[in-house]
């Protein structure tokens, strides 16, 4: 390089390097302002006070998750959005039905013992009479290949493979046991079994039931599916080492007809480029046991609040803002299905979407994703943010997003999870105990803050 070249080199990086600082700093500041505007006067938790105490829990089809998708439309229309809107789908409706019932009946050490029990989601029922009938214990889905219907004709299969207390990051030990659950029923049903027990997904040892979806495989007969606490779990897996067991079931749950419903959308048209879009969401359904706080109640309130936010601090989107309330998560996904169908019939770009549906405990950080093709180049930039971010104990890796959104990675966008703490989320996941004063105020703000200042360093810059 020539003596004119390098000078000209060295000024225009003297000059660009008090740009970068001043531009850092200006968004250090903007962060901070987001944090304070959130910790004193952000929203979310009178929403999901709202949500989980007057409406209470929101299963897809129920008259509940009706008056959520009005309440939370209402919400949105007083934000200064540029439109708010319904989308519709047709969302399975099913019902529980009376209330469970679970019996040891033949023990030779115990006698008769109550179960703690509760019917998965989209369970058939056992009939007024209830059944009873000898209990098999397994570990996994191909223990039922290996035992055959010679072992499993005409009994109860107990599925009793717990979460491995092992991994730190609870929701891969969730995913390590949750197929028992979800397949489980319809496994069993192959080889003659007459319902299933199936222990908790949860890392707690107590007297809790905890709920969830159960899918029945096209052809196969379904049976009835019902989650065991873990402690109960445990009693019966002690009491099958040394004598045969009998159990009866009784639950009166059923599939009705689909009812129509809707994902609740508003967005802010971007000021500089409308036509890329960072949709913010959770899912606004719920379980019918708890009142769906964490799950997904505080993935809603999040990004409410994100626009909420960011509304109240002057901020105007160079970009399409979207938040999308997203209807039916737990048993079908119709709500992220139909969204992802009109987005794509419409040629829509979702420069980002973000995810919250991990519960309401303290921001650790987030999660991305992306089509192979694109990823490492959106990591790389997202990456070079860290620095804003550290300070309020975030990270930022390689992971996955979230159920919702996931169907929008061939748009070639940047997928991304919310990652709260995880160590206490499946002590309340699908559970009774999923309720308001499981979530704590601050922590909850906290992920608005958090979900907020993702969002303005998305927007500002790109991806």
């Amino acid at each position: 390089m020539n003596r004119s070249l390098l000078l000209a080199f060295l000024l225009s990086t003297f000059v660009q390097l008090p740009l970068i600082a001043q531009s850092s700093d200006d968004d250090a500041f903007f962060i901070r302002s987001i944090y304070d505007e959130a910790m004193t006067n952000g929203d979310a938790y009178n929403w999901l006070d709202y949500l989980t105490n007057k409406i209470g829990p929101r299963l897809g089809g129920s008259p509940e998750s009706a008056a959520a998708v009005e309440y939370v439309r209402q919400m949105l229309d007083t934000m200064g959005m540029d439109t708010v809107y319904l989308q519709p789908c047709m969302v399975p409706h099913w019902e529980r039905g009376e209330p469970e019932v679970g019996r040891i009946v033949s023990s030779s050490r115990m006698g008769t013992v109550d179960l703690n029990v509760l019917a998965l989601g989209n369970s058939v029922g056992t009939g007024p009479e209830g059944v009873t009938a000898e209990v098999v214990e397994v570990q996994s889905l191909e223990d039922l290949a290996e035992l055959g219907r010679d072992r499993l004709e005409g009994k109860i299969v107990f599925f009793n493979r717990p979460m491995d207390p092992t991994q730190i990051n609870t929701f891969n030990a969730y995913g390590g046991a949750v197929d028992q659950r979800v397949y489980g029923a319809s496994r069993a049903s192959e080889f003659g079994a007459l319902a299933v027990l199936v222990r908790s997904v949860t890392t707690r040892l107590d007297d809790i039931p905890h709920t969830g979806v159960t899918v029945y495989q096209e052809g196969v007969n379904p049976i009835p599916a019902l989650a065991v606490s873990t402690r109960d779990a445990n009693l019966l897996s002690d009491l099958l080492v040394t004598e045969n067991i009998r159990v009866y079931l009784r639950n009166t749950s059923r599939m009705l007809k689909p009812k129509l419903s809707y994902n609740v959308i508003g967005e802010i048209r971007g000021s500089e480029n409308p036509d890329e879009i960072i949709l913010v969401g959770g899912h606004l359904d719920s379980w019918d046991v708890g009142r769906g706080a964490h799950d997904d109640g505080a993935g809603c309130v999040h990004a409410m609040d994100v626009v909420n936010i960011l509304n109240k601090v002057d901020y105007r989107p160079k970009r399409t803002l979207r938040c999308v309330l997203f209807i039916n998560e737990e048993n079908g996904q119709a709500g992220a299905m139909a969204y992802r169908d009109a987005s794509f019939a419409n040629d829509e770009y979702h420069l980002a979407a973000i995810e919250s549906d991990r519960g309401g405990f303290t921001p650790r950080g987030f999660t991305f994703d992306a089509h192979e093709s694109v990823f490492n180049q959106k990591f790389r930039k997202v990456l070079e943010w860290l620095p804003l971010l550290e300070p309020y104990g975030l990270s930022l890796d390689k992971g996955g997003s979230g159920a919702d959104i996931s169907r929008l990675k061939p748009q070639m966008g940047l997928l991304v999870g919310f990652a709260p703490d995880t160590q206490r989320y499946f002590d309340f996941h699908h559970a009774s105990t999923d309720t308001l004063e499981a979530v704590n105020p601050r922590e909850l703000q906290l992920g608005a803050a958090a979900m907020a200042s993702l969002v303005y360093l998305l927007d500002k810059y790109g991806n």
